[in-house]
Order: C-alpha cells, then structure tokens, then sequence
C-alpha cells in the first residue's frame, strides 16, 4: 500500500500541455509497474485536479482522508474500495465520490487504472 500525497495546485508542465485540446483515450494515458503504483496528473489547479494511477495486482492506498471531495472512476481492471467501513468493489465504469474528511483507502483485485478528481473549495 501507499499514500497518496497530491501535487501542488498551479503546476503545469509540458506534458500536461500536450494533451490541451486533444481526444484522449484516458487508460493509455498512464502505463502499469511492475510490483508499483504508477500516476500521471493531467490537470492540476487551484479548483482541483486530475490524476491517473495504474496499480498493479495486491498493491493499493492505505486508509487515508482528504481536506475535499475525491471522485475516482475505475477505466480499467477491478479494485476493493472502503469508505468509513463500508467496502464495495468496484470495476471499469464503476465511479465512486469519497466525501471530505471520511477515511477511505482501495485495493487491487486485478491490476486497475483509475482517475481521480478531487474538487477544492
């Protein structure tokens, strides 16, 4: 497992600025790591940002909160997900909002990607 710690808001590199105005196929956009975790920040501003992560099998983030909301949707493979003791899991398609400040924390089943969205107020 390991914890998510994420950028700060304003960068904009030139990786990101390739994708501007581009059709995306959002699972190439982040490859899988052998035994990792693997993320990509594709928009990142003072109003939020948007990360990809590839996980491979048994790896995940450990239970954790954040200060705002966080909307993952899952684009590839399946994972285990928990919110305040609450488990689902969860598959390509599948979309989930954590709420501000209530723990939660995902797991691999199969390798998965997914995209992160968290909102700040």
């Amino acid at each position: 497992m390991v914890e998510f710690t994420p950028e700060q808001p304003g960068t904009h590199d030139s990786r990101r600025a390739d994708l501007l105005g581009k059709v995306l196929h959002l699972p190439d956009l982040v490859q899988y790591q052998e035994g990792t975790v693997a993320s990509r920040m594709i928009v990142n501003r003072k109003a939020g940002s948007i990360t990809l992560f590839s996980f491979d099998e048994d790896e995940g983030l450990s239970e954790h909160t954040a200060p705002y909301d966080a909307v993952v949707t899952i684009l590839d493979g399946e994972c285990e997900v928990w919110v305040a003791g609450t488990t689902s899991r969860m598959k390509a398609g599948d979309t989930i909002i954590f709420p501000a400040n209530v723990p939660h924390a995902l797991s691999a089943i199969t390798r998965f990607k997914m995209m992160l969205v968290m909102i700040r107020e």
